[in-house]
């Protein structure tokens, strides 16, 4: 048995628009330079990654990703520095909530814990 914690971010009606599936879009864009291969790569469609990447950005207040329309030398996607920032902020956010989820954890299903409630029938 072990501990499992998601993390994402809600507006103000509790609707989720940026956690895991986002960040690894963001990552990927970083990895391709372009959403559509981002896209491609964790096998989701377009549509689906541009929509996820605008809700997040209306939500923010900010871009996450600047597109660059094809020519000579092609088009594709950067990671806004505003972006970037956002990512390590979730990393550290997310990292820090799992800590404390397998401390939490170790803590209510610790051996001790056990004996103790098992002795208290």
């Amino acid at each position: 048995m072990q501990p499992m914690i998601h993390v994402f971010l809600c507006d103000d009606e509790g609707e989720r628009f940026f956690g895991e599936g986002p960040y690894r879009l963001l990552k990927q864009v970083e990895e391709c330079g372009s959403l559509r291969q981002a896209a491609i790569h964790m096998g989701m469609a377009y549509t689906k990654a541009l929509k996820l990447v605008r809700r997040a950005e209306g939500q923010l207040g900010f871009p996450l990703i600047e597109c660059r329309t094809g020519g000579p030398r092609g088009g594709g996607s950067i990671v806004t520095a505003q972006g970037e920032e956002l990512m390590k902020q979730y990393e550290s956010y997310r990292n820090a909530c799992r800590e404390a989820n397998r401390r939490i954890f170790a803590e209510c299903f610790s051996p001790e814990r056990k004996a103790s409630s098992d002795s208290d029938r």
